[in-house]
């Protein structure tokens, strides 16, 4: 239910689109896909590997998002799927996408809503920042998936510092057909689990 919101939140394909943490690539074989060119920026040299032999034409760059390897205002759309919760300087990344983004340039992310990571977190206050593990096992396969809880205001005001506009906002949830298939996120009927937002540049 969450990559299918972000997707639809995204324009047209332009000449350059961005993947801000791409990890394996998932995200940007979807675009590539529908017709994007996309340059991937990954900090894990293991996970840029994994995305370049899952598509052997993706470009991804092993570097910090928050020091990105790209000229001003050379790209139209940059996507963040489930990666900027996890920048260790959201703000100064947010201060990036936007130097090497052009003019009226969009910004397409989503991340753990606030409520639902706070309520794993085990933080005592939601407005604290801390980093915390979920273990979970599905299919077989056993994942411990290492998050940070960020409250909502540190994502807006970090959009605000950077020149961002909000266009769009959304809080899916899962139809009945997906909570069939997958009863464990019926827990996201009654709490957020995602957060997915369009912003443009002032």
């Amino acid at each position: 239910m969450n990559l299918p919101q972000l997707m639809a939140m995204l324009p047209p394909a332009g000449e350059l689109t961005l993947d801000v943490g791409c990890g394996e690539g998932r995200v940007a074989r979807e675009l590539i896909a529908i017709g994007h060119r996309v340059v991937g920026i990954e900090s894990s040299p293991t996970l840029a590997q994994a995305a370049r032999e899952a598509d052997p034409t993706f470009e991804v760059r092993v570097a910090d998002a928050a020091a990105m390897p790209l000229e001003d205002e050379e790209a139209d759309l940059a996507v963040a799927s489930l990666s900027l919760m996890n920048m260790d300087d959201m703000p100064q990344v947010l201060l990036e996408v936007a130097r090497v983004l052009r003019p009226s340039g969009l910004l397409c992310f989503n991340v753990l809503h606030p409520v639902n990571s706070w309520g794993d977190s085990g933080l005592e206050s939601y407005f604290a920042t801390g980093a915390y593990e979920e273990r979970i096992e599905a299919h077989g396969a056993k994942l411990t998936l290492h998050d940070t809880h960020r409250p909502l205001s540190d994502y807006f005001s970090a959009l605000e510092g950077a020149g961002f506009l909000v266009e769009s906002l959304h809080e899916p949830v899962p139809g009945d057909a997906y909570v069939k298939d997958h009863p464990e996120v019926s827990r996201w009927l009654r709490r957020p689990g995602f957060l997915s937002v369009r912003a443009r540049l002032g």
